[in-house]
């Protein structure tokens, strides 16, 4: 059943393909976006349209995460598909790949189905799935990309294990590069970071934290770099996080690399201080760094160096985290908080807000080939309203997620989903 055409009028229109941030109106009708004015409002509605006043809010695309983990299926307490699709929705998120890190892996297209189905079934936001890049994540053998990809994986990957063996990711690159599949790989050397915690650094060292140096992310991601040359695949970097790893990132770019970036908003906002007293929220892969490259990696987000920002949500019940800091298990949720998060950038005239806009939305969907991401005549009406100055406190406790190992809990905010639309509908209204 259609839903009933809207048309949002006195809304503050950011669309990142045409560059476009001021004042306007759109209306949602069958599924795309039908108009776009940028006047404030359209003349002579008819009666069957429903008329909101967006009284100055944001209106964007709707969020696109592609790094975002579940724990369905085998581990639904962690977080089922139907509760990662509630939590984006409230977050402004209409579009989430979710990784192949499951139980049984996504290393088959039995399994790729099985989560598109479901999906169907929930009906609330867009969920795609990630393929294995090698079977069972373990890095020795190379999994069906093919007919993963067919059956409707967006990109392969091994989620946080890093593909350790130069030959089977040269193969892999190889391979991927001929079907025109994306590989993603999060940059780490694996004999360095074994068993660390944190960033080898001087506070690292006063908390008595394992750790492991920064130039692991770059020794990765110089081998990737390498291997791209050697293939022309497309790879995106997944998670960058260390100035010394964008040093290599730029110059494999100005190489003209088929390489892509990702940051998570964790590194964006946090530091290896955030620690504090081994609080277990900030335990993160990548561990937190240093404040200058945190600063680094801004910069490179406001240049465009750094493509694509995520969440990096990645779901862990209380009892997974209320153990010592070296044996809690690492991350973050980030559905909810990840575009109030974003702002902070914003308000702190640090990134300008349209470039902002364009790395979670028309950036990762011209990665995956969506054609969302924009706000143009039949575009999918994928939408966000957003006030961008509403001030909020996190409370974990509230947030939707199943797990509340949320990072900013306590952290004061400012930015508040008031809608969103998926495919036209209504999927998620602010209370009041």
């Amino acid at each position: 059943m259609a839903s009933r055409p809207i048309a949002f009028v006195n809304a503050r229109l950011v669309d990142p393909e045409s560059g476009y941030d001021g004042p306007g109106a759109l209306i949602a009708e069958n599924g795309v976006i039908g108009a776009v004015s940028r006047e404030v409002g359209f003349a002579d509605l008819s009666p069957d349209i429903r008329r909101i006043d967006c009284n100055g809010a944001m209106l964007a695309p709707g969020l696109i995460d592609l790094r975002v983990k579940t724990g369905e299926p085998g581990a639904e307490p962690k977080e089922t598909l139907k509760s990662a699709a509630r939590a984006a929705a409230a977050g402004g998120v209409t579009s989430i790949v979710v990784q192949p890190d499951t139980d049984p892996a996504v290393d088959d297209p039995s399994v790729v189905d099985f989560i598109l189905r479901r999906a169907r079934d929930i009906e609330l936001v867009h969920v795609y799935p990630a393929g294995a890049a090698t079977k069972r994540l373990a890095g020795s053998e190379i999994a069906e990309i093919g007919l993963m990809h067919d059956a409707g994986c967006v990109y392969v990957t091994d989620a946080d294990r890093p593909i350790v063996d130069s030959k089977v990711m040269r193969r892999l690159l190889a391979y991927a590069s001929g079907l025109g599949v994306m590989v993603a790989h999060r940059p780490a050397d694996p004999w360095l970071t074994a068993g660390a915690a944190a960033t080898e650094s001087e506070f690292a060292g006063r908390m008595g934290l394992p750790a492991a140096p920064a130039a692991a992310e770059k020794i990765m991601l110089e081998r990737d770099a390498a291997l791209v040359e050697l293939t022309g695949a497309r790879l995106l970097v997944d998670q960058v996080s260390a100035a010394c790893a964008l040093e290599t990132l730029e110059r494999a770019k100005a190489r003209g690399l088929p390489m892509l970036a990702t940051a998570s908003i964790n590194h964006l906002t946090f530091n290896e201080l955030d620690i504090g007293d081994y609080r277990t929220f900030w335990k993160l892969e990548p561990p937190l760094r240093a404040e200058d490259d945190r600063q680094a990696l801004i910069e490179a987000l406001a240049s465009g160096l750094v493509d694509i920002v995520v969440s990096a949500h990645a779901p862990a019940p209380a009892e997974d985290k209320r153990l010592p800091f070296e044996e809690a298990a690492p991350g973050s949720i980030g559905l909810e908080t990840l575009l109030p998060a974003l702002l902070s950038l914003h308000h702190e005239n640090r990134v300008p807000l349209i470039r902002l806009i364009e790395a979670v939305t028309l950036a990762p969907a011209r990665a995956i080939g969506l054609a969302a991401g924009r706000l143009a005549p039949d575009a999918p009406a994928d939408l966000v309203l957003c006030d961008l100055d509403a001030p909020r406190v996190i409370d974990a406790e509230q947030l939707i997620s199943k797990s509340k190992n949320s990072a900013f809990d306590g952290r004061r905010l400012q930015g508040q989903v008031l809608m969103t639309l998926v495919d036209g509908r209504i999927v998620y209204e602010a209370a009041g």
